[in-house]
């Protein structure tokens, strides 16, 4: 059964790292905007592969289905900063 776990990395004091959290990493710390709608797009699709994984399945924890809500959170705020950074680059 795949938990969605990557092995804990030891220098992260044991909190758990789940596959879907490089994506969301790569798209909140992009720094060429230029790039950052492609790092939305791969973060947005694994947290909703993953979260219909579970609902599937009714596996995870509590602990990464909160993980996974707060990261769905910070990708819509932050795809509204690249709304308004390419609005303004449109009217430039």
């Amino acid at each position: 059964m795949d938990t969605g776990k990557m092995p804990a990395d030891p220098s992260r004091d044991g909190v758990p790292i789940y596959k879907w959290q490089a994506a969301y990493q790569a798209a909140v710390l992009e720094t060429d905007w230029t790039k950052i709608q492609e790092r939305l797009q791969q973060a947005e699709s694994e947290i909703h592969e993953r979260r219909l994984a579970l609902s599937q399945n009714h596996g995870g924890t509590a602990e990464e289905r909160e993980a996974l809500a707060n990261a769905a959170n910070g990708l819509r705020y932050l795809r509204k900063d690249v709304e308004l950074w390419l609005e303004r680059r449109k009217s430039s």
